[in-house]
């Protein structure tokens, strides 16, 4: 055994100037000591959530800000998006749909402070990671390095956001939310590609961010070397353990990004992170003296148009505690909302104590916060070892703790929360057809595939496509021909081949009008090559590419240097040998004519002429119908059975890229159900309309609505009571219930009541929520003893007591007891 004793002293305190900004006399400026960040002279614990305004429509915000809220998170951290609020060089906007300023209103109305992130390059996997496309186009630019013309209009844009806060009295000191803002981002993951240039950076970002004189401190995340007064801060799933910690002794431990779960590229599987993770990387980095973490994303929502990065889905950070649709994903939210209520319990004894470190294996610690003056004391017991229980004796008590895990005690003799153990409800998503919205009459019409009459030759060899797109569109067509005699085509039963060499993303390939085929890179691999076996004939043969991205670049060193497109292309397996055709001539042209035209709008769908929809449609076709709102009030979505590649719109908006065809390692899509906001939707008859690039079938679309009615509860008689049992009242931590022991908590979303109890047992039962199974040791009574606690109830509460289950005749006294139930919940 080994014991580690640390005291913590305040070493330095470091003020930020605020000459230009103290409107507000009665507050002081936020500043920092080796412990923690120190806002108007006092100490938090913060627990943040990342929730971007853009990716939730603003009619949504106060909802979601209210889940934030009662999930105890004190601290919103949003980024700026450049690319929304300048998208033309000098033209600063600020649409209402991407209102930041009533966005951070919001935030200080709910009684929360926000950390402002404003890069300004964000990655985020957002497109260009937040920089406008225009900025590519500066002469003599290297993104994100010491070069005069990118921190010429870096400065200008942050000084720009800067002052609209200012002017709105956001800032702490002014009595506003805000009380970290961070420059740059990750920054260290490119550093030494600039070299020199990149240290130098680094320096000049730090200096330029503390002129402004917002009198909050700075941060930098994954920036090692972030030069003071600025803090550097943790990325990353587990940094309690990871994170070195900050380069100065009189700055805190902050960590600004806990991945909640993984975002998804197209072609990927499901990921997920456990809620017992995640609580058990939230104890762990406070039991390390950390007094900030965020998660990110706390709710992602939706990428809507074409705001997504390269190969980025529609949904993000769907695994999140509030998902995409703005539903509590549970146990994620509650078990993090309750390890933030234990470690509010220890509050004062991590502020005001001395930290000792007991190794009583390599397995196994204790770390105990302990005042001895005050006699506050809080400790958090860990067992690191991933796959075996154990007992752990301290202060002569034994505490049992499950794999990978820690309890945390308040006064150093009460478990009143175990990361493993989740006593809080699960949930179990439901996404249902709509009665309403499904009695679809489908329309088509086709583009028209161009030829070199159409888009004239007007360039030697293809434009690299981001350059021609100027990011206006997803789509280019490319146009060429080529004369062929008799002598060159092969012989019967052989086909010559069309090889295209592309730098990304996807392409379709068209010869005299006929589709040939398509391909695509990856997120890994943006380059691909396309090969097809074509029938040409004699005479002139025209040649259509339509050249997709999928989202611009969000990452890297030099990302003003990516390029996508058709680079080379050849027709091979002639008898006159091959074609070089890449430096024959093409034509060009950005975007398709359903585009240009608007045709995904009311208005714009009078300017072509719709056909009935019969069967498999043709590529590169436009599918319109019009569909009732669907009923209730449960969110909405959009399950593109039978589609291929292409984007949707609701009522003329975009609700984002959908990629039904490019499968997954299981086969299945990446994303199948899109999000389709409330918002978005009128009273009656919403014009739906689909641009699909594939050969499709839109009459396996559905409308859907979406739930979390399925809600559970899975006790075993090792849990610990709920933390609400609980509270600091008085300055004493004391019991605030009538019995303390483990219950069943169960709560219905808003305005519902429980309808049906659809599973209990008392035994050992096994599954999950919405597919619990039972097991070979069963009281018969539970569901009944269910029922009578909760039927027509919003929220019931059930004791784990053996005797009312058993009623005293244990039939499997060897078989440690668990409860699991299932309700269902509705209006």
């Amino acid at each position: 055994m080994s014991i580690l004793k640390l005291v913590f002293i305040t070493i330095i305190t470091v003020s930020l100037p605020i000459a230009s900004i103290a409107k507000d006399k009665s507050k002081k400026p936020v500043t920092y000591d080796g412990r923690s960040i120190i806002i108007d002279g006092k100490r938090e614990l913060l627990f943040s959530g990342s929730i971007h305004y853009p990716r939730s429509p603003p009619e949504s915000w106060p909802d979601i800000l209210d889940k934030a809220k009662h999930g105890g998170i004190n601290v919103i951290q949003t980024y700026v998006f450049w690319n929304i609020h300048e998208p033309e060089q000098g033209k600063f906007r600020i649409d209402p749909e991407y209102d930041y300023i009533k966005f951070m209103k919001l935030v200080h109305e709910k009684e929360m402070y926000i950390t402002l992130r404003l890069g300004p390059f964000i990655q985020a996997e957002w497109n260009h990671g937040g920089l406008p496309y225009w900025l590519r186009e500066i002469p003599e630019i290297i993104f994100r390095s010491n070069n005069e013309p990118f921190k010429l209009h870096m400065k200008n844009y942050v000084s720009t956001i800067v002052k609209t806060l200012q002017d709105e009295n956001l800032f702490a000191p002014q009595g506003g939310p805000i009380i970290l803002a961070q420059i740059e981002n990750e920054y260290n993951h490119i550093q030494r590609a600039f070299r020199e240039q990149g240290d130098n950076y680094v320096l000049w970002a730090a200096k330029m961010a503390v002129s402004l004189d917002v009198g909050v401190p700075w941060i930098m995340c994954k920036q090692t070397d972030a030069p003071d007064p600025v803090i550097n801060a943790c990325n990353g799933r587990h940094c309690g353990d990871t994170f070195a910690g900050p380069n100065k002794p009189y700055k805190p431990s902050l960590w600004t990004e806990n991945w909640t779960a993984q975002y998804r590229v197209f072609g990927d599987p499901p990921s997920q992170r456990s809620a017992e993770d995640l609580a058990f990387s939230v104890a762990r980095f406070f039991s390390k003296n950390g007094s900030l973490v965020n998660y990110y994303m706390y709710h992602g929502g939706t990428n809507f148009g074409r705001t997504s990065s390269a190969f980025t889905t529609t949904r993000y950070y769907d695994e999140a505690p509030i998902d995409e649709f703005g539903l509590q994903r549970e146990p994620k939210w509650s078990h993090l909302r309750d390890v933030h209520k234990a470690l509010n319990l220890c509050r004062k004894a991590l502020f005001t104590g001395g930290s000792t470190v007991t190794k009583l294996s390599q397995h196994h610690e204790t770390i105990v916060f302990e005042n001895p003056a005050s006699g506050l004391c809080a400790a958090f017991i860990t067992n690191n070892h991933t796959k075996a229980p154990t007992t752990i004796h301290f202060r002569g008590s034994d505490y049992y703790l499950p794999p990978r895990s820690i309890s945390i005690l308040p006064d150093c003799k009460t478990v009143v929360f175990n990361t493993q153990q989740i006593v809080s409800q699960h949930n179990s998503r439901n996404f249902k057809r709509s009665t309403e919205a499904n009695n679809h009459k489908w329309e088509v019409f086709s583009e028209s595939i161009p030829n070199t009459k159409h888009i004239p030759i007007k360039d030697k060899v293809p434009t690299e496509l981001y350059i021609l797109l100027k990011d206006a569109s997803d789509y280019a067509w490319y146009t060429t021909s080529v004369e062929l005699g008799p002598e060159d085509l092969p012989k019967k039963n052989l086909s010559p081949v069309l090889r295209i060499l592309s730098l990304g993303h996807s392409l379709l390939a068209f010869v005299n009008g006929e589709y040939i085929g398509s391909n695509h890179g990856s997120h890994e691999e943006k380059g691909f090559e396309f090969q097809k076996p074509v029938t040409f004939k004699i005479g002139i043969n025209h040649i259509a590419i339509l050249a997709c991205t999928v989202g611009l670049p969000d990452s890297g060193a030099y990302m003003e240097h990516r390029f996508a497109g058709p680079k080379s292309i050849l027709i091979l397996g002639l008898s006159s040998g091959k074609i070089d055709l890449t430096s024959n001539g093409w034509g060009t042209k950005v975007g398709v004519q359903g585009e240009d035209l608007g045709i995904f709008t009311e208005e714009g769908s009078k300017k072509v002429e719709w056909k009935e929809s019969k069967g498999p449609g043709q590529a590169i076709s436009w599918y319109k119908t019009n569909f009732a709102t669907p009923e209730g009030k449960e969110p909405v979505a959009i399950r593109m059975n039978g589609m291929g590649k292409g984007m949707v719109w609701i009522n003329g908006k975009s609700i984002g890229r959908y990629w039904m065809s490019y499968l997954s390692p299981l086969g299945m899509p990446t994303q199948s159900e899109y999000h389709i906001p409330r918002t978005f939707l009128k009273p009656k008859d919403n014009l739906l309309v689909i641009f699909e690039e594939e050969v499709a079938h839109p009459e396996k679309v559905e409308i859907l609505t979406v739930d979390r009615d399925t809600v559970c509860s899975f006790l075993t008689e090792n849990h610990p009571p709920n933390v609400k049992t609980w509270a600091n009242k008085q300055e004493k931590f004391q019991v605030v219930v009538d019995r303390v022991g483990p219950a069943v908590i169960l709560k219905c979303p808003h305005g519902k009541t429980i309808k049906v109890v659809e599973f209990a047992s008392f035994g050992n039962p096994e599954g999950v929520c919405g597919n619990y199974t039972l097991g070979n040791c069963d009281a018969p009574s539970t569901k009944h003893i269910v029922e009578k606690h909760c039927l027509g109830a919003p929220s019931c509460v059930v004791p784990f007591v053996k005797e009312t289950f058993n009623k005293g005749q244990d039939t499997c006294p060897d078989v440690t007891k668990a409860l699991a139930v299932q309700v269902l919940c509705g209006f």
